[in-house]
Parts: structure tokens; C-alpha cells; sequence
């Protein structure tokens, strides 16, 4: 699936930085074009793989490239103002050949919380590409004005966009990490879970083909209808091996000799097992896989590694604990690779306690901010003024 990803706001910008590295790497042809948007001109200097040129500092005559503060509100109008200033970046990518825009934010923060919303409404505006958002919800233990921020951008992002994918960093932070390494590995996390599903399709020439080929229109049905998705990630490390009849036949069959059957056996049997890992282990957004009302099963790895009997199983299984027929599956082979993964994409999932947890402590934080800005202004008065009102103001 070949993506326009714009990053708005640092965590978003981090993240889009890291898939364009990624894409680099593995050659894998997802990013067709990267854009980074931010109030705080430090965030995109310390960018290292998006262009230069494809770096849009906004908000310069409120904030002066020192950002909002995580004033969410300001991001948003901040966002409004200068939209004419994204679309110039927007307007270099050839969206003819990209199949969806993916905007990349962090919720809890001011400039993407308030400003990647903003900038779905407008890209939906204008082009036919479905506009998906990825959202990071902050930590739990990241303090009240950032779980109020993420309450309020996840409910604005939500309706704005084709479909919201989220991930909650409370489900992934260590105990005694620092912050740079615990936001370090939770950007690798994102990248690889999300690398994986879109990679899967994009085939150059010369490349191994899959068996059951998961291309863009197979993730954009499955996106499709709105709502919440998650995703889930297994993986196991395998020897990559030559077979002697590496043909498409042998791969459905398992071969002719008795060892090829055994391996057959033993691939169906770790395919099923990862399926079963990925979709009950951490998801990017915990929640209950039953009821999610669509999902896509991505194999991938080594091609000897991978069969269809597996693949059908675990579809199988998935259709069985979401209760949706609505399940699609396919293979991603990567030739020579040390491991095989298994991506499953939960989409229109509704049972999702952090969100209702994340959505109390909103409450109460918003609570106890209205609470102190109408106490403040009889505090100031009983602070300055004196007991007998005897002192005068100079003016």
C-alpha cells in the first residue's frame, strides 16, 4: 500500500521520520511521500529522514516556532490558519499514486492533538483518497492536561477521519526506561507492527509473488466503514532454507518427499500458533477482539516458511473469536528473512476499556481546571489585597 504520510506535531513527526527509514532499509515501497508539520521549529531541526523541504513550521506569528505549549486549542486554530501553508508541501506529493494519506499524531500533546483533526477534515475535503489517521494516546502516568488533550482530539480525530488507528503507549512504557528510550522502542514498535500490513502487496519485479496477494484494496475494505482499529503482532524466528521444489505447486501441496510434508505440518502448526498470539497478546490498543466487525491477517516471511493451510486456519480461528465474516487474510513472502510474523488488523473494534478510562480522567481533569479558574481570581484578590484595606494602589 503506498501512503502519503504527514506527521503533524512531534510524536507524529518522529514516527512518520522512522517509517521513512524503515521504508528505506527493507525497500519496501510504502511511503511515497513523507511531510512533517509543527509549531516548534527544535522538532523538525531534529528530524533526520524526511526532506527538508518537506517540513512545514506553522503558528509562526502566535507562537514564533516555539510551539503551543500543549494548548490543543491553539494547535487547532494554529492549524486552521496556516493550512494553505501544508497544502503547499502537500501539493509536491503525486497523489495519483498513492492509494490513502496516512496523518500521524500524538493525542495528548497541543500542535498534532489540535491539529491533525484539522488536517483530515481539509484532505477529506479535497481528494477521493481515503485519509486514515494513526493516533498515539499518551501514558496514563504523563499527567491530567494530556489525558484531557487525547480525550478530546481522539473524539474530534475519530469523525474526521476514514478510520482511526490507534496506539496506547500505556501498554507498551517499561518500568525504569528512561523517557528518550521507552519513546524510542514504542516508535519501533509502530513502525514494524505497521510496516508489515502495508507492506504487504507492494511486489517489485523480480520479487517473490504471494500465494493469497493482500493489496491496498484488501486494507482499505477492511478500513472501510469507520470507527477504531488495532493491531496485533506475533513473530517467531525461523532458519530461511532453499527447498528443492520452491514452485508454487509445492508450496499449496508441501511438496512431494515425506521431510516437506513434516515441515508442511510443523509451518501450518506455527502459523496458527503466531495468528493465536497475535490477536490475544498486546494489541496497539488493548481491548476485546469479539465484536470487531472487520479483520485482515498478514503472514509474513520467508516463502518456504509460509502455506496456505495455515493462513486459512488462522483466518478461520479469527472469524470464530470476532464473530464477523468479514475476514480477510493473505501472505507477505520476504525472501531470506530470519522470522516469521503474523499482523492482524482488528478494525470497527467498540469494546475498548482504556478509552472509557482515558475518557473519565478527562472528565475530572477538565473538572479541576474549571474549578481552579474560577477560585483564582478571589485567590489573587485575598493574596494582594491587605486585611484592612488600609495600603492604595499606585494606579
Amino acid at each position: 500500500m503506498k501512503l502519503a504520510m504527514i506527521g503533524f506535531g512531534q510524536a507524529g513527526g518522529k514516527v512518520v521520520d522512522k517509517f521513512v527509514e524503515y521504508d528505506r532499509e527493507r525497500n519496501a515501497g510504502i511511503v511515497r511521500a513523507a511531510v512533517a508539520v509543527n509549531s516548534a521549529k527544535a522538532d523538525l531541526l531534529g528530524l533526520k529522514n524526511i526532506p527538508k523541504d518537506q517540513r512545514v513550521l506553522i503558528g509562526q506569528s502566535r507562537v514564533k516556532g516555539h510551539g503551543v505549549g500543549a494548548d490543543n486549542e491553539l494547535g487547532a486554530e494554529i492549524a486552521e490558519e496556516d493550512i494553505d501553508e501544508v497544502q503547499g508541501a502537500i501539493d509536491s506529493i503525486p497523489v495519483h499514486e498513492v492509494d490513502a494519506f496516512l496523518v500521524v499524531s500524538g493525542l495528548g500533546g497541543g500542535t498534532g492533538s489540535g491539529g491533525a483533526p484539522v488536517l483530515a477534515k481539509h484532505l477529506k475535503r479535497i481528494y477521493t483518497e481515503p485519509v486514515y489517521g494513526l493516533g498515539i494516546l499518551p501514558g496514563s502516568d504523563e499527567g491530567g492536561i494530556y489525558t484531557l488533550n487525547a480525550a478530546r482530539s481522539f473524539q474530534t480525530f475519530v469523525r474526521e477521519v476514514d478510520n482511526l488507528l490507534v496506539f496506547d503507549n500505556d501498554a507498551w512504557r517499561k518500568t525504569g526506561e528512561s523517557v528518550q528510550g521507552g519513546y524510542d522502542e514504542i516508535n519501533e514498535e509502530i513502525v514494524n507492527r505497521f510496516g508489515v500490513l502495508f507492506g504487504a502487496g507492494e511486489v517489485k519485479e523480480g520479487q517473490n509473488v504471494a500465494e493469497s496477494v493482500v493489496d491496498s484494496s484488501e486494507i482499505i475494505n477492511t478500513l472501510a466503514g469507520g470507527g477504531v482499529s488495532t493491531v496485533g503482532y506475533a513473530s517467531e524466528g525461523v532458519e530461511p532454507r532453499k527447498k528443492k521444489n520452491g514452485g508454487l505447486l509445492s508450496r499449496l501441496t508441501g511438496g512431494d518427499e515425506p521431510d516437506d510434508n513434516l515441515d508442511t505440518a510443523h509451518t501450518t502448526n506455527r502459523i496458527t500458533s503466531l495468528v493465536r498470539k497475535a490477536a490475544l497478546g498486546r494489541l496497539t490498543l488493548p481491548c476485546e477482539i469479539e465484536g470487531a466487525e472487520r479483520a485482515l491477517l498478514v503472514l509474513a516471511g520467508p516463502p518456504e516458511h509460509l502455506n496456505r493451510k495455515g493462513i486459512e486456519r488462522g483466518r478461520k480461528w479469527i472469524e470464530e473469536q470476532t464473530g464477523s465474516m468479514e475476514v480477510r487474510g493473505g501472505d507477505y513472502p520476504i525472501p531470506g528473512a530470519g522470522k516469521v510474523a503474523s499482523v492482524i488488523l482488528l478494525s470497527g473494534v467498540a469494546n475498548v476499556p482504556r478509552i472509557k478510562e482515558l475518557q473519565q480522567v478527562a472528565i475530572e481533569a477538565q473538572d479541576n481546571i474549571e474549578e481552579i479558574r474560577q477560585e483564582s481570581e478571589s485567590n489573587l484578590e485575598n493574596l494582594i489585597n491587605d486585611d484592612e484595606d488600609e495600603l492604595e494602589s499606585l494606579f
